[in-house]
């Protein structure tokens, strides 16, 4: 066994200096885990040795079930640290790491997931790849050990072959970095078809695109009701909202269900799930006049704000699907424990939450609305009295690193619904969000950082960090018309442009050219699954922001983006929901509309009583730092409202009846 024996003893690896919370429930393991990186690398190229590149995340189940069977295990990890350089990764962390090995582990065996382990070359190559592998071999599966010395013997004794293949396999990992962009100019009418063929693929009983396991698929709703589509969207959206995959107690939204009618969900929950659905919800909402839609809306945001929000203003990533040692744990119940905590409201509680003595997960109850037209009198304070009893019990493991992308989902969701509801502590919640991005999670040089914990930012900002900043940025502008954001997503979007645009196909590449992290591909991200692809935040949100200064350069560069794609997102719009929603904000006629004055109430009460997808909005005492701005002043002494398409305006109105009537 040699060297490797000395790790017998749980010495704590290198992981301890970390501040991932995934990376540090590694630490202990006899496993000599190291971080991804320079140092990881260098070890595997002295020893001669292949990488195993272990990903996962803080609230993956199977992970943690991997890590008890196999990692926890002296004796396979005194294999592992024989044979191979063991490197733990954070998927979360480290997206540029994650896609690069689930690329190859979905080409080569048909499938994906975390955990997700890859054997590679000292150089990081990728020559095999699965998931969770179990201690002893069942159910077809080889068991975790026999893996480890199949791929051992394999490097032994096929070394040769595997290193000709690396060139090839480097190519296949550029994801989309090699399309060129389409020489066709871009179709309105592609986006009625996207529409349709999101309707072959809609679920007419259960709500929701295709079968289990079920997704939100937040960015394909969103791209339906800026089309004015209502069926499917609406009746997704309230069928999510009556099923287990929305917490009926505490708010807020697990990340998918395993069955087709949103029942059971796989309990963990992510912020940017709850950050891009509640936005779902309240463009719902704006459009239904359904209570239900914003009632879901608010309370998704209040969980944020109550269980994810850390003390600096920024929000935590991820509750665990598992507390107690069982997933979903915290979130049943008994028939008998509704009734110790509701008493004599029990009986109506039983009733609308569909509650039996047999349950409908594993003897116990995912709370769902049974029935939900008719809802218990007093069901906030049901839910309030149920909420109690629960905080009391274990609660689920949480992971408190700050994802800058993340939160800046959330920060734009905060600022919406802040500016459409008229909640001012969702205002501020977003403004305390933006300062500490802006304030803390930076380099000395101003560089945008990837992530904070333990009072240290780390990790260099990938394009989705730019990107999702500047939509959300521009949104808290709109939100609040405080110069300050606009500056700032400014700023953002220039520095996005510097170190990811590609002069030379267009798009803008998913990590920055001085990226210096040992990756083997230098890739282009595009699907819009789970989260936005970065390349479409970047397109909508230079797209937006070209709008409000009138710079074409801006513009230029998110249809160079959007030539990349824009013949084949329309042919898949549950996994390109966000890039359709930039390409519809690019062929439709937008309004930019400029609202100048002191008293101006009234007429953003206009802008935002509805879903106005292909409108920007700007406004304050008149010149400022926004180009739609300029020239603009009060009418008489009074607030007005400038509606222009292109910078070409009409005649400014003080009357807010009027300046719906333009919009409308």
């Amino acid at each position: 066994m040699g060297e490797a024996g000395r790790y017998l003893g749980h010495v704590p690896n290198m992981l301890a200096k970390e501040t991932s919370p995934y990376l540090l429930q590694h630490s202990e393991n006899p496993v000599d885990w190291r971080p991804w990186g320079e140092e990881a690398l260098s070890a595997a190229r002295e020893r001669d040795a292949p990488l195993l590149v272990s990903i996962g995340y803080s609230a993956c189940h199977w992970c943690h079930v991997m890590e008890r069977e196999s990692f926890e295990d002296p004796e396979v990890a005194a294999l592992m640290n024989e044979r191979f350089v063991c490197v733990k990764v954070d998927r979360e962390e480290r997206p540029d790491v994650d896609a690069i090995y689930m690329e190859f582990v979905q080409a080569t065996t048909g499938h994906g997931g975390w955990p997700l382990n890859a054997f590679t070359t000292p150089a990081g190559v990728p020559f095999y790849a699965g998931t969770y592998f179990p201690p002893q071999p069942r159910s077809g599966m080889p068991s975790w050990p026999e893996v480890l010395e199949a791929v051992a013997d394999s490097w032994a004794s096929k070394r040769e072959r595997i290193e000709e293949q690396a060139p090839q396999v480097v190519a296949r990992l550029q994801g989309a970095a090699a399309l060129q962009p389409s020489a066709n100019p871009i179709d309105p009418g592609s986006l009625d078809r996207a529409v349709e063929v999101a309707r072959g693929l809609y679920d007419s009983v259960h709500g929701g695109f295709g079968r289990a396991p079920k997704f939100p698929s937040a960015s394909a709703i969103e791209f339906l009701l800026a089309r004015g589509e209502r069926e499917m969207s609406l009746s997704t959206l309230a069928a999510m909202a009556s099923g287990g995959i929305y917490d009926q107690v505490g708010g807020g939204f697990s990340r998918y269900t395993v069955d087709q009618g949103w029942v059971v969900p796989h309990f963990e929950k992510m912020l940017y799930d709850n950050a891009l659905l509640a936005g779902a919800y309240l463009h719902g909402w704006q459009v239904s006049g359904d209570p239900l839609l914003r009632r879901v809306c608010e309370q998704t945001l209040d969980w944020a704000l109550r269980e994810m929000r850390a003390p600096e203003g920024g929000f935590y990533s991820a509750l665990d699907a598992d507390s107690e040692g069982e997933e979903g744990k915290y979130y049943v119940w008994s028939v008998e424990e509704l009734r110790e905590a509701l008493g004599d409201r029990a009986d109506a509680a039983i009733t609308y939450f569909g509650a039996t003595e047999l349950g409908n997960f594993e003897g116990t109850n995912i709370l769902v609305r049974a029935v939900a037209e008719e809802e218990p009198d007093d069901l906030a304070g049901i839910r309030a009295a149920l909420l109690e009893v629960r905080e009391r019990r274990v609660r689920p493991g949480l992971d408190d690193k700050r994802i800058t992308s993340w939160n800046a989902l959330l920060l734009g969701a905060l600022a919406q619904a802040g500016a459409v509801l008229e909640r001012e502590d969702y205002l501020e919640a977003a403004r305390d969000c933006a300062g500490f991005i802006l304030d803390a999670v930076h380099d000395d040089d101003g560089r945008l950082l990837r992530t904070f914990n333990r009072g240290e930012a780390k990790l260099g900002g990938l394009l989705e960090d730019h990107a999702f900043l500047l939509e959300a940025l521009l949104t808290l502008y709109e939100a609040t018309f405080e110069p300050r954001w606009f500056e700032a997503a400014r700023r953002t979007a220039d520095a996005m442009i510097e170190r990811f645009a590609d002069d030379e196909r267009g798009g803008f590449f998913s990590t920055p050219a001085d990226h210096d992290q040992g990756l083997v591909a230098r890739r282009k991200e595009l699907e819009d699954a789970p989260i936005p692809a970065g390349q479409s935040a970047a397109a909508l949100g230079l797209l937006r922001l070209a709008a409000l200064t009138g710079e074409h350069d801006y513009e230029r560069r998110a249809v160079d983006t959007l030539r990349l794609v824009h013949e084949l997102a329309p042919k898949h719009p549950t996994a390109f929901g966000h890039v359709l929603r930039a390409i519809d904000f690019h062929v439709s006629v937008t309004r930019e509309v400029a609202i100048v004055g002191d008293d101006r109430a009234a007429l953003e009460r206009v802008v935002r009583g509805a879903l106005r997808p292909h409108l920007v909005v700007a406004g304050g005492a008149g010149d400022g730092v926004v180009g739609l701005l300029e020239g603009r002043h009060p009418v008489n002494g009074r607030a007005a409202a400038y509606v222009c398409e292109r910078f070409a305006c009409r005649a400014p109105t003080t009357d807010p009846a009027e300046l719906e009537r333009l919009l409308d």
